[in-house]
């Protein structure tokens, strides 16, 4: 996963979440289901997943604490 997501980004141009999504959508296709946790080398992050439900936490630009579960 980490290496699809890493070669979209370097190879087709793609954005952190994009690339992200897509791999995301690609486990799908196949049949499974969960999340991903990702970090491009500027600090953004994609938290893309395919459930009900994702438990994650990270901490935004202006330094306040975000934590989620649900979309």
């Amino acid at each position: 996963v980490a290496h699809d997501i890493s070669a979209l980004m370097e190879y087709r141009g793609m954005k952190l979440q994009e690339a992200a999504q897509t791999v995301l959508d690609k486990v799908a296709k196949l049949g499974g289901t969960g999340g991903l946790i990702a970090i491009d080398d500027k600090g953004n992050i994609a938290l893309p997943f395919n459930t009900s439900g994702m438990y994650r936490g990270h901490v935004d630009l202006d330094g306040k604490f975000v934590v989620e579960i649900y979309k």
